[in-house]
């Protein structure tokens, strides 16, 4: 049997089963905390929100525990979730909040505490933001901005399982450069630095390696538009079972402000390569920068706006920074979330 990353067996309705270690049914829990201590920025600190009585916070140790916890908020009718960590809390927190909160979420923020922080890098909060700033923000709205967001949900077909719920999605290249980021961070690299080193790394990996370079094979995968189920397509160039690179996204703003999407995309939105041919290559400074010519997409790299697409794909694919397996997926939009913003 295929281990489940994410269980949802066993999880509770929105009964608000408690977990061990609450406030007693009276304690106010108007403000509610996600705080990982595993957060790469959260060690050796304490949140500080000036001993308030209607703050609640929690530190769960596996997806278990943020799901028990999410269902107390609900059940207490929270009205602000902070996220304190990076980009993977941010996903566990989404995904397990489901059967908690369905599409009657409260309003969201998050402190960027982890080693990647690109959806506070879409949302523009200060990297220094603390709890007492979000909480100001949140109830005075002349100190912060209210800012829409939707998630990628990615669920596996055939299954019954809610669907894991992040901002960033990538295919073949793209998570060799994730593995890289984590050795840069080993060596002190962290958030649009990291992103930029191993860009620039996996740049020069498929501009002078051969076809048999990894960072230039790609990934055998097959892509559909949803609802249509039309093939998305594919240029003459490299083989077309194949692409180098799938990412997609519904952040409008990326680390070090790169320009990877085309301008008035909407939905989802996404760039797909299908061979690194050089004359591309040679081009990604200017690509980056926000040039993108309609030469772009006859030699294969294509900008794209959809409503859903499926994947299928035999190797595995990135979540905000995790590997998921491969196999066929839906990727549709979330249900609309609100982020409160400094």
């Amino acid at each position: 049997m295929e281990r489940k990353i994410y269980q949802f067996d066993d999880l509770p309705e929105r009964t608000g089963a408690r977990r061990a270690g609450a406030k007693g049914p009276g304690h106010a829990m108007r403000i509610g905390v996600v705080f990982s201590a595993r957060s790469h920025h959260n060690k050796g600190r304490e949140p500080d929100f000036g001993n308030r009585s209607d703050v609640t916070i929690v530190r769960p140790e596996t997806r278990r525990d943020i799901a028990l916890a999410l269902a107390d908020f609900a059940a207490a009718g929270t009205e602000f979730l902070v996220i304190s960590g990076g980009d993977g809390t941010v996903r566990d927190v989404l995904t397990m909040g489901q059967a908690a909160f369905g599409e009657n979420w409260p309003e969201l923020a998050v402190l960027p505490r982890g080693k990647t922080n690109a959806l506070n890098v879409d949302l523009g909060s200060p990297r220094d933001w603390s709890l007492a700033d979000a909480i100001a923000a949140f109830e005075d709205r002349t100190q912060g901005r209210r800012i829409q967001r939707r998630p990628l949900a990615v669920s596996k077909v055939d299954d019954e399982e809610p669907p894991i719920l992040g901002f960033i999605m990538g295919a073949g290249a793209f998570t060799l450069g994730v593995d890289a980021g984590q050795d840069a961070h080993k060596i002190g690299f962290f958030n649009s630095l990291a992103v930029g080193m191993t860009s620039a790394w996996g740049v020069l990996q498929a501009l002078f390696g051969s076809d048999d370079n990894m960072w230039r094979r790609g990934a055998r995968m097959e892509l559909e538009y949803l609802p249509s189920g039309e093939p998305l397509p594919h240029s003459r160039h490299g083989d077309p079972a194949r692409r180098n690179i799938v990412l997609a996204s519904t952040l409008t703003t990326m680390p070090l402000d790169i320009k990877l999407f085309g301008k008035g995309q909407g939905d989802i939105r996404m760039l797909v390569l299908d061979h690194p041919r050089r004359r591309v290559l040679f081009s990604v400074p200017a690509i980056l920068a926000g040039w993108h010519p309609r030469w772009l997409k006859s030699a294969g790299l294509h900008h794209l706006s959809v409503e859903g697409f499926a994947i299928t794909l035999d190797s595995q694919f990135i979540l905000d920074g995790e590997h998921f397996p491969g196999g066929s997926y839906r990727v549709e939009q979330g249900a609309p979330l609100t982020f409160v913003a400094g």
